[in-house]
């Protein structure tokens, strides 16, 4: 089975397909417009297996785990458009890309975390972001917008600056999963910062997949927060235990997670 890229519309027909080229790449470059119900099918030749995807090309490539032979990708619209670029699949000429990743892309030093097409269920594609609750449901504060890479975190609601809501829920947690065992020493949260509307946790606790946490401390800032947390053959963590500042806002968010290792 050959990679391959195609553009599915709601009727099942193939509105455009491309597959991979005898050096592996796949380059899909075709004309027409994305309408409501339409998919990119990405087909993966092997699974448990690393490739680097770009979705759209107003958006970064996608270093990604895949576990399934086929991810099928979503075109947002209407409400689920709103945490993406506003140029992201519109117009009439799109340049789409996938192919194996190299090897020295698989052993560098990175942030773990990022994935900007990850999407709600089960993708099949790492890594990914789940939580037990977004603000109203709403695509501006879902959790996968806590990996797509976007750090603006100066206001809150349309691109870019998307976030994770927690609808004011005392027991929220986001659940981040990488599809294999990582090893990683840095992990950065970009809280929102969009005061006075925003309040902001002066405590949260990462839990592990080895059965470890550690409990971190923050501050009201516009800035990242860093710490220093090794752990080696994680395949998930878990951000919970979320403890809000004394301040009037009922509004904590989180805009970014990062993970740095290999």
């Amino acid at each position: 089975m050959k990679a391959a890229l195609s553009v599915r519309d709601c009727e099942g027909n193939i509105k455009a397909r491309a597959e991979a080229q005898a050096n592996g790449e796949t380059v899909l470059a075709w004309e027409g417009e994305y309408l409501p119900g339409d998919q990119i099918i990405c087909t993966f030749p092997e699974t448990e297996k690393f490739y680097v995807v770009r979705i759209d090309d107003t958006m970064d490539e996608a270093f990604v785990y895949v576990t399934k032979e086929e991810v099928v990708y979503d075109i947002p619209f209407e409400e689920k458009k709103t945490s993406y670029n506003p140029k992201a699949f519109t117009g009439e000429r799109h340049y789409l890309t996938l192919r194996p990743a190299k090897e020295f892309e698989i052993s560098a030093y990175k942030n773990l975390a990022k994935n900007v097409m990850d999407q709600h269920g089960d993708p099949g594609c790492y890594p990914h972001a789940s939580a037990n609750v977004e603000t109203r449901g709403e695509a501006v504060f879902a959790a996968r917008n806590a990996i797509d890479g976007v750090v603006a975190n100066l206001s809150h609601g349309n691109w870019p600056y998307e976030s994770w809501g927690i609808n004011r829920q005392d027991d929220a947690e986001m659940t981040l999963e990488f599809g294999r065992p990582v090893d990683f020493d840095t992990i950065i949260l970009y809280t929102r910062a969009d005061f006075p509307h925003d309040n902001w946790w002066v405590e949260a606790t990462l839990t592990f997949s080895d059965g470890t946490s550690e409990v971190v401390k923050m501050e009201k800032s516009v800035e990242s927060h860093s710490f220093s947390i090794s752990r080696k053959g994680i395949t998930w963590i878990k951000l919970g235990r979320l403890i809000k500042a004394d301040d009037p806002s009922p509004f904590p968010a989180l805009t970014q997670i990062e993970v740095y290792g290999r």
